[in-house]
């Protein structure tokens, strides 16, 4: 889910559903109270400006690598990759990642993808990875060329952007679908990373039902689950008719669930968050429902080893108080068949058991004000699983 960034901090009713209100959009979005002009955000909010250096690694596309006068050199490289309707650094616990990294021969990037700040609503998981391989690529030619080699590269997904580093890993590289709706998007090898970190991975499908179950900004269980009827079965519409494009669901009916008022969202775009079908048939963007089974878990995490995108292990950490994960889901037990899934009783570990875990106390982006403490707890973990990588032996940039 995606909702506006008042609802993630505002104060919380005493029913279920008032639990579910973070879902998806992390520290973007803000409102204003009443008439007056004061403006809400979390009280991490880095007011005073994060210094840095604007990178293109397009012509039209950008990222940002965060710079400190105290840090004199830092060959390896961090990719930060927010969630939904987040940009180029909004998501607010990165300023703490930074001051961590400070010391260390780690520098932090974050990158605007074509499905940022709006555009995720028509956007999809091939084009973001595609780009963040470029961006890869941009960052081991600009590190080579500063330090003489590429460095070491992780790649730090927050929610959506924990579907992403798995997406990335574990399709096929290149990519081989070529979607009608988007004719233009070329495919690119996609250069292996040294680690991966997933921070808040959430079902977007489970987090609507929860809605539908307690009801939802003054809608009852019975007119929500009207509108998801009427949403799912004109985008099946949608998709059917479509042909070579993307059809809009109306947004009168998307803003309902809480999607931003000016956020346009395809009928292809929906389905793929909502699906549907699950268990049975998960869109692309549904890897981490509770109830997907193994057989589905093995094309995710299963297949990670066996695309060999990934030099390191993979580490998850879930936020132990995330307001878009429903009481129902055992989040220590799901941790446990991911973990199952994507070791698959192999030689060596895919996960990183060391460092994964669960944030004790953690909101959905860590951007309450009472999140001093997780966000620590994050920074330290972060910081433990970078100093484990191993330096490659050899430098190597994947060829173009």
């Amino acid at each position: 889910m995606v909702l506006p960034r008042w609802l993630l901090t505002a104060p919380r009713a005493s029913t279920p559903a008032s639990r579910i209100l973070s879902a998806r959009l992390s520290a973007r979005h803000t409102a204003h109270r009443s008439q007056n002009v004061h403006t809400m955000g979390s009280e991490f909010w880095p007011r005073r400006g994060s210094p840095g250096i604007l990178h293109h690694y397009t012509e039209t596309q950008v990222a940002y690598e965060f710079t400190s006068a105290t840090a004199t050199s830092q060959p390896h490289s961090v990719l930060f990759l927010g969630g939904l309707g987040d940009g180029l650094a909004t998501t607010s616990y990165v300023a703490d990642v930074v001051e961590g990294l400070q010391p260390t021969e780690w520098s932090i990037f974050s990158m605007t993808l074509t499905s940022s700040y709006q555009g995720w609503g028509f956007g999809h998981l091939d084009r973001d990875t595609d780009e963040i391989a470029q961006c890869v690529r941009y960052i081991q030619d600009y590190k080579k060329e500063k330090y003489g080699n590429p460095g070491m590269i992780v790649v730090f997904g927050h929610s959506t952007g924990s579907q992403c580093v798995l997406h990335y890993l574990s399709r096929p590289n290149p990519h081989t679908g070529s979607p009608t709706f988007d004719p233009y998007l070329e495919h690119c090898t996609r250069p292996a990373l040294d680690g991966a970190i997933m921070q808040a991975p959430v079902s977007d499908r489970e987090a609507i039902l929860y809605i539908m179950r307690d009801g939802f900004l003054g809608r009852t269980p019975a007119e929500l689950r009207e509108t998801y009827d009427k949403l799912v079965a004109l985008a099946k519409e949608g998709v059917e008719r479509g042909g070579p494009f993307d059809t809009m669901l109306p947004i009168a009916l998307t803003s309902q669930f809480g999607y931003p008022l000016n956020t346009p969202v395809s009928c292809r775009r929906f389905l793929s968050l909502v699906s549907p079908d699950t268990p049975d048939a998960p869109g692309d963007d549904d890897m981490f429902s509770s109830d997907l089974g193994n057989e589905q878990l093995a094309r995710t995490f299963g297949m990670v080893r066996e695309r060999g995108l990934l030099r390191g292990k993979l580490t998850v950490l879930m936020s132990g108080a995330d307001q878009s994960v429903p009481e129902w889901v055992d989040k220590e037990e799901l941790l446990s068949r991911w973990q199952r899934a994507a070791d698959r009783e192999g030689p060596t570990p895919v996960w990183d058991a060391e460092h994964s875990g669960i944030i004790p106390g953690a909101s959905h982006a860590l951007s309450n004000d009472d999140q001093a403490e997780p966000r620590k707890w994050l920074v330290k973990r972060v910081l433990l699983y970078l100093s484990t990588i191993a330096e490659p032996a050899e430098y190597e940039l994947v060829s173009r």
